[in-house]
């Protein structure tokens, strides 16, 4: 988070404005609250300004201009400032570059400050604290992508009385998970969260951003007190058999969601526990590796998520992202969602007819949310209204609709639907059509709904005609044509005449009084005109308070159902998924899976879901892949490039496809659930953390060899290329022998340490696979099948000319090649293929022209030498060097 030292005086000097002394009280009391390394939003009017270090940084990070305004103890005040119609926009950029923001808005109406003297400011007070994990606004999030805020606590500090507690404020879901300390980081890579609450002094060194908090907000004790009180309940047994520490996290997490959103707490489910055998564990670095939500440089394209995501909802592809990030482990849970997949997958007609009507679901989830934490806005209400209007008729039609063998979880989505008729009723009757994004600018309620706003609005709205009735009148009685009634921000309305016409309108039975004399205009007004201006004013004023008392009386309607309202929202969202993915594989040719608790992992023509979409149809090169218990570890050999890293991605992806509930592409899959996955692929450093890309290599195989299991897929490509040749082979070998006669894990092993082949000669379930490839006039052509045998060679040079290696150097890389090799078969090692290198040749004996160039250089004093000597003793050792 960025940080800075305050510039800011910490309290109001003598000759400070009213208006920055309440700025600098304001300020004071921020800074606890919300760090002080925090940006203070101050509301003045249309803008959030900032003053003092808070504008500096903020304008270098928006880009806006930084002025000035006054003096304060002698020094110009730094200034900017952002709109406040368009602040969400700002404070989605500061967000995003790790600043957190405390808004402090107006709390009174101004003309209230003004009854209280000339000198009075309107109050101002901090109503939020913003922060990466308790955002709401639709500007500042992503539709598609959960935000997750979450809490670690850790109950006896050994480690083992953990927990994890979380939520996504913007849609009201709640979680908590006891996590040891080595589970945690997998944990929270699961979760992803924006932000994360640990106790101050803990040693928590993760890469997600970090808030510390004060220990006594981690009380186990006062956290259940929290839960009690929050959900109104007297005993927290109903929701679960919690943990000291998940009670402790979950306190710690509405603690903090109260003290950023002040009195605008959103809604919150009450908390769901989850354990983590549940899902498959999938740590960062597999995550990473396997590119599941986004690639490598941070993008949505080109990762799994990206590839596979044809959801036509936003809840339905944050749905699908929480699928993917977690897949399940239990093989009647992954059946449940495989059938509602192929329910769809049957019926092209009731699947397209779905996702046609899911399209036009709005997200009344967030929606909900926004309502429930005060931001709501009269849009927010329509899309309620909408949103389950539309599930109201989805869950029709799919009633009507019969599916051979209808499954259970499409039944149970059915019945979570609604019927919402007397709250979408309500709101059809209260609301226009498509309702604005303001309360203060009135018109989202529907004319005859309230008679009195309707009287109110009439009176509004024919303003024009009523003035100019009145200024038809007074052109009458006064004789003057070109008489007008206008209106001004200062003025208000008056009536305006030419000067010449002025003394038509002063005399002393006038009905006008003089206000203001211009150098082309005179302005006056009457007590007839101060009358309709004000009836006018006062309508306008009472509509919009009307309306106002309409919109909380519709929200409080809508929070009333919040819980119907969520379990349609929901199952709208696990619907989409499933007809999206079942829209997929029937687009895709994907098959259903088959998950059991067995250890089989059986893939016929499987594919490699991302790389297959971007390649033109029928292109990719499927390939087998069975770990049965005879074979359940495969050395994978072959050149770089000839696509081993894809073949062993693809077998991960598809394990995570199928026990997230979804069809693979394949020909047939038989997977055994898969209780942990790990892929070591590709090479990267840690610089940060002092971590060089071997060390980080060596960490990510530590923790697969420390956690795997007999049940796990562990994927692992070039162990051990990161340190010298016989290292590298040493620790490829014994890591091999650790998985394969200790741990059991299905495992499928690339390597260029050819030698590891012979292992196959001992290990019972130790299996070779080759990359094909084919040599034809003298160019290398990758056929990309995996096929049973070993690799004949690395085809270095190969791959090393393709890639646009200078002619030359090929040439002499295959010189030094062809010696090394030779020596090799001589003598059954490496090293001494180097004698016959000129790098190396020093160690051998000198020749004797050889020993009379360093008998010359011998002989040499240099400091003797005249310049025309120099000159003659470089030519004679050039001349004995090429001898030499």
């Amino acid at each position: 988070m960025p940080t800075a030292a305050k510039t800011a005086p910490k309290a109001a000097s003598r000759a400070a404005s009213p208006m920055m002394v309440q700025y600098l009280a304001v300020r004071a009391e921020a800074d606890p609250r919300a760090g002080e390394e925090a940006l203070l939003f101050f509301r003045m009017g249309d803008f959030y300004e900032l003053f003092f270090d808070d504008a500096a940084r903020a304008a270098a990070a928006l880009d806006i201009a930084l002025t000035k305004r006054g003096e304060h103890e002698g020094q110009p005040i730094p200034m900017c400032g952002v709109p406040v119609h368009s602040a969400d926009a700002y404070l989605a950029r500061l967000i995003a570059r790790g600043f957190r923001v405390a808004v402090a808005d107006q709390t009174e109406d101004p003309a209230a400050a003004k009854k209280r003297g000339a000198k009075s400011v309107v109050r101002r007070e901090i109503v939020r604290i913003v922060t990466p994990g308790t955002l709401t606004e639709e500007a500042l999030l992503d539709a598609r992508t959960s935000n997750h805020l979450a809490a670690w606590a850790e109950v006896g500090g050994d480690g083992q009385g953990g927990a994890l507690a979380w939520c996504d404020m913007s849609a009201g879901g709640f979680w908590t998970m006891p996590v040891g300390v080595d589970e945690r980081a997998a944990e929270l890579a699961r979760i992803d969260p924006a932000e994360l609450i640990v106790a101050e002094g803990g040693n928590v060194a993760l890469s997600w951003p970090v808030t510390p908090q004060p220990k006594t907000m981690f009380d186990s004790a006062a956290g259940a007190s929290a839960l009690k009180a929050r959900f109104d309940i007297g005993a927290l047994d109903g929701f679960g058999d919690f943990t000291r520490a998940e009670v402790a996290a979950a306190g710690a997490l509405l603690a903090y969601v109260e003290a950023t959103q002040m009195a605008a707490v959103p809604r919150l489910r009450p908390p769901v526990r989850q354990l983590a055998g549940g899902f498959m564990a999938i740590d960062a670095a597999t995550r990473t590796s396997l590119e599941l939500t986004r690639t490598a440089d941070g993008a949505r394209k080109g990762s799994l998520l990206g590839a596979t995501d044809r959801t036509v909802t936003a809840g339905g592809a944050r749905q699908l992202a929480a699928d993917l990030g977690a897949p399940l482990t239990d093989p009647a849970a992954i059946a449940a969602r495989l059938d509602l997949v192929a329910a769809f997958h049957a019926d092209a007609d009731a699947r397209d007819r779905l996702r046609a009507e899911l399209k036009a679901v709005p997200d009344i989830e967030r929606a909900l949310g926004r309502l429930s934490a005060g931001r709501g806005t009269p849009r927010d209400l329509g899309l309620i209204r909408d949103g389950l209007t539309r599930a109201d008729a989805i869950r029709d039609e799919l009633k009507r609709r019969t599916f051979l063998g209808p499954p259970a979880l499409l039944t149970d989505l059915i019945g979570a639907i609604g019927p919402h008729g007397e709250l979408t009723d309500a709101l059809s009757r209260a609301l226009v059509p498509e309702p604005g994004l303001s309360v203060n600018e009135g018109g989202f309620i529907a004319e005859g709904h309230d008679h009195v706003l309707d009287e109110h609005r009439s009176l509004a709205k024919d303003a024009r005609r009523h003035i100019a009735a009145l200024e038809s009148d007074y052109r009458q009685a006064t004789g003057v044509e070109k008489l007008r009634i206008k209106h001004n921000n200062v003025l208000g309305y008056f009536v305006e005449v030419a000067p010449k016409h002025a003394d038509a309108l002063m005399g002393a039975a006038s009905d006008f009084a003089h206000r203001q004399t211009l150098a082309n205009a005179v302005r006056f007004n009457s007590e007839a005109l101060a009358d309709l201006a004000t009836r006018i004013a006062q309508a306008q004023a009472q509509a919009l308070a009307r309306e106002a008392s309409h919109f909380a009386e519709l929200r409080e309607l809508i929070l009333a159902h919040a819980e119907t309202i969520e379990r349609t929202a929901a199952a709208a969202a696990r619907l989409d998924v499933a007809a999206a993915l079942a829209d997929l594989a029937a687009k895709r040719d994907w098959v259903r899976p088959v998950i059991d608790g067995g250890q089989a992992f059986a893939i016929e023509s499987g594919r490699h879901p991302v790389v297959e979409a971007a390649l033109p149809r029928g292109t990719f090169v499927p390939n087998d892949c069975d770990l049965g218990r005879d074979r359940f570890v495969w050395l994978v050999t072959g050149p770089n490039m000839a696509g081993k890293s894809t073949f062993l991605r693809q077998n991960a992806l598809i394990a995570i496809l199928a026990q997230a509930g979804a069809f693979v592409p394949a020909k047939r899959a038989c997977i055994g659930a898969v209780d942990r996955l790990f892929s070591r692929v590709g090479a990267s450093d840690n610089l940060a953390e002092g971590r060089s890309t071997f060390m980080v290599e060596m960490v990510e195989t530590a923790a697969i060899l420390n956690q795997a299991t007999d049940r796990s897929l562990v994927i692992l490509d070039e162990v051990g290329r990161g340190t010298s040749t016989y290292d590298g082979l040493a620790i490829a070998w014994a890591v091999l022998e650790s998985i394969h006669d200790g741990i059991g894990a299905r495992c499928l092993f690339a390597s260029h340490y050819h030698e590891l082949t012979a292992l196959a000669d001992r290990m019972s379930s130790l299996a070779l696979a080759t990359v094909k490839v084919r040599e034809w006039k003298g160019e290398l052509v990758f056929l990309h099948e995996v096929v049973p045998g070993a690799a004949d060679k690395s085809y270095g040079l190969a791959v090393a000319k393709l890639a646009g290696l200078p002619k030359p150097t090929v040439a002499r890389a295959a010189e030094v090649l062809g010696k090394l090799e030779d020596r090799r078969a001589e003598t059954g090692g490496i090293a001494g293929g180097l004698e016959g290198l000129p790098l190396f040749a020093a160690s051998s004996s000198p020749t004797d022209d050889e020993d009379a160039l360093r008998d010359r250089l011998d002989e040499i004093r240099a400091d003797d030498l005249s310049p025309r000597a120099a000159l003659d003793l470089i030519y004679e050792l050039k001349r004995l060097a090429a001898e030499a």
